[in-house]
C-alpha cells in the first residue's frame, strides 16, 4: 500500500543506472551464497499455478488453528495478538468460489461463497468472519448447518462432527448492502466501497469480511474463483486471469475470473464500474491487464507501458514473478491510497507516477507472495515497497538510495524514531515509520553486509518462502547466514529500539 512520500529530491545529477551488482536468484537455503544469475529471459515468465510453501514458510502464533480453540469448538480469532478478532482458529482454507451479483443503483450484493478447508481439530462448530449481509442459508458437505451471528463471527454448526485432518465445504447464501469498515485511526474507509458506478473493493487489513465470508487473516492464504455479475456495460475486475469472454444475457453481464495462487484474503477484489480495459504483454511476456476509469482515460497507456517496465525489472532484482500476470486499476474513487490487489494492485482516484506503480508492484513479492503471518510484521511489506521505490529511483538515475536514507536520517526531530517498525501498532499500522524505517532498516544491512550479499539475500528470501507466510524473525535468520555476520544489534536498533539509531559508518 502506499501512503507515504518521500520528501522532494533536488533534480537528479546522475545518470540511470543499471541492475543492481550482484543480483542473483537464490534456489534454496543450502545454497544462498553460490546462487546462479537468472537470465534476462525468463525472469518475468508466468507461472503456471500453486506452488506449496517452502517447510522453512511456517508462522506462529497466528497460523490456522492456532487460535485458543475450545475442545471441538474452532475458535473465533486465529491468535494474532494485535488483531484478536481476525481469521477463526479450527481449520486451513484451501479454495473460495465466490459467486457474486452486484446492483449499483441499489447498492445490494447477493452471494454464494464456497469455502472448501481441512480441520486442523477435530469440529463441531467453526467461525466464519462476516461483515452485516443477511445470511439465509448454509450447508457443510451439502447437507443443511445451523448457524448463528455474533458481531463479525458467522457460528457454523454442521450436521455431523468435522474430523482433524478431514476436507470439507461450507456453503454460505448471503444477500444485502455491504458496509465498509471504518476505521480513523488507519486508513478510514476500506472493504467494499460503493460508488456512482460500482464498487471500490480494497480491503486490507481485514476488509474482505465485508463482502464474502472468509477466515480474515493473512495468515490463512487460499487460491479464488470468482463469478461476478454486474449490469451489461459495466466491467467486474478480479485477481488472477479471466476466463473465457464475458458473457452477457437479459441485461446483465458475468465475468469469471481466476487465481490459482495462494492469496491473502486482504488482497481479494471485485472492484466494479465502467472501465476502459487494455491488455497486452510486458517485453518479458508477461501477460498485463489493465483497466482505468473513464476520467482516468489520458493514463491507460501510460500504465499499461510502466506496469510492463517495472514487473519485468523487478523481476530481475527480487528473482521471478511469482505470478501469471500483472496489471493495474485505476478507479474514480478518491480513497488517497493505493492498495496492492494481488496480479492488480488499485490506485485510488488518481494517475499512479512511476514510484507508486514501482511500489505496488514490488508488493507483488513482498506482501503477496510472501506474506506476513501476523500484522505487527508489516514492516517486510511496506519497507520492503518503499526500498523499491529508492531503488527504482537509483534505476532511473532521480536519485540513490543512499541520498533518500541520508535525507531521512538528518531529521533528528522525525516522529519515525520513537516508533520502532518492527512491531507495527494496531492503532497506528500504516505509520511513517513502518513505511520509511523500515526501508531505512533495508539500506542499513545493504551497507553492512555489501551488494554482493544483500541481493542475493533478498532473492533468496523471495524464492525460499515463495507462495507462504513469514516473520523478522526469519529474515534476520536469513540474513545472517548469507551474510555470516551476526546482525541482531542492526536489527534491534533499527526495528525494536524507540530512538533514533547510532549513524552507519
Amino acid at each position: 500500500m502506499s501512503t507515504h512520500r518521500l520528501p522532494p529530491f533536488p533534480a537528479p545529477a546522475t545518470t540511470p543506472t543499471t541492475t543492481p551488482t550482484g543480483v542473483r536468484a537464490g534456489r534454496s537455503l543450502s545454497a544462498l551464497i553460490c546462487a546462479v544469475a537468472v537470465g534476462a529471459t525468463t525472469a518475468c515468465a508466468p507461472s503456471e499455478g500453486a506452488v506449496a510453501p517452502s517447510p522453512a514458510a511456517a508462522v506462529a502464533p497466528a497460523s490456522p488453528g492456532a487460535g485458543a480453540s475450545r475442545g471441538t469448538v474452532g475458535a473465533p480469532g486465529i491468535g494474532d495478538p494485535d488483531f484478536p478478532a481476525d481469521g477463526n482458529g479450527g481449520y486451513d482454507v484451501e479454495h473460495y468460489d465466490l459467486r457474486l451479483s452486484y446492483d449499483p443503483a441499489s447498492r445490494k450484493l447477493a452471494g454464494s461463497a464456497t469455502i472448501e478447508a481441512k480441520a486442523a481439530q477435530d469440529l463441531t462448530s467453526f467461525d466464519l468472519d462476516l461483515h452485516g449481509l443477511t445470511v439465509s442459508r448454509v450447508t457443510v458437505d451439502g447437507g443443511a448447518a445451523s448457524f448463528s451471528r455474533s458481531k463479525d463471527e458467522l457460528v457454523v454448526e454442521p450436521g455431523k462432527r468435522i474430523s482433524n485432518g478431514d476436507r470439507f465445504a461450507v456453503t454460505v447464501d448471503y444477500s444485502g448492502v455491504p458496509q465498509p469498515m471504518r476505521d480513523s485511526a488507519n486508513l478510514g474507509e476500506y472493504g467494499f466501497i460503493a460508488t456512482a458506478d460500482g464498487a471500490f473493493v480494497t480491503c486490507e487489513p481485514n476488509g474482505a469480511k465485508t463482502w464474502f465470508p472468509s477466515n480474515d487473516h493473512p495468515s490463512d492464504k487460499a487460491t479464488y474463483d470468482f463469478q461476478i455479475t454486474v449490469p451489461a456495460g459495466l466491467t467486474a475486475i478480479a485477481n488472477g486471469e479471466m476466463a473465457g469472454t464475458p458473457q452477457t444475457s437479459v441485461g446483465k453481464t458475468t465475468f469469471v475470473w481466476r487465481e490459482k495462487h495462494p492469496m491473502a484474503s486482504y488482497l481479494a477484489t471485485m472492484t466494479t464500474g465502467k472501465f476502459r480495459v487494455r491488455t497486452g504483454t510486458s517485453a518479458k511476456g508477461l501477460p498485463i491487464y489493465v483497466a482505468v476509469a473513464d476520467s482516468f482515460r489520458g493514463s491507460l497507456d501510460q500504465l499499461l507501458t510502466r506496469t510492463g517496465e517495472i514487473t519485468d525489472y523487478w523481476s530481475t532484482v527480487f528473482g521471478p514473478y511469482p505470478f501469471s500476470s500483472t496489471g493495474g486499476v485505476i478507479d474514480d474513487y478518491a480513497a488517497g491510497y493505493a492498495l496492492e490487489n494481488q496480479t492488480k494492485p488499485i490506485y485510488g482516484g488518481f494517475s499512479p507516477e512511476p514510484a507508486i506503480i514501482a511500489h505496488e508492484l514490488a508488493h507483488q513479492w513482498f506482501g503477496d507472495s510472501l506474506s506476513i503471518g501476523r500484522w505487527r510484521d508489516l514492516w517486510l511489506n511496506e519497507g520492503f515497497a518503499t526500498y523499491a521505490e529508492w531503488l527504482w529511483a537509483e534505476h532511473t538515475g532521480q536519485y540513490t538510495a543512499d541520498s533518500a536514507f541520508k535525507r531521512f536520517y538528518a531529521n533528528a526531530a522525525d516522529s519515525i524514531w520513537a516508533y520502532p517498525p518492527g512491531a507495527a501498532r494496531s492503532d497506528d499500522l500504516f505509520s511513517a515509520a513502518v513505511y520509511n524505517r523500515g526501508a531505512m532498516t533495508l539500506h542499513a544491512l545493504r551497507r553492512e553486509i555489501g551488494d554482493d550479499k544483500f541481493f542475493p539475500l533478498i532473492r533468496a528470501w523471495t524464492d525460499a518462502h515463495r507462495y507462504g507466510n513469514v516473520t523478522t524473525q526469519e529474515f534476520i535468520a536469513l540474513a545472517e547466514r548469507v551474510s555470516g555476520k551476526n546482525l541482531k544489534g542492526l536489527f534491534d536498533a533499527w526495528l525494536f529500539q524507540p530512538r533514533r539509531p547510532a549513524p552507519i559508518t
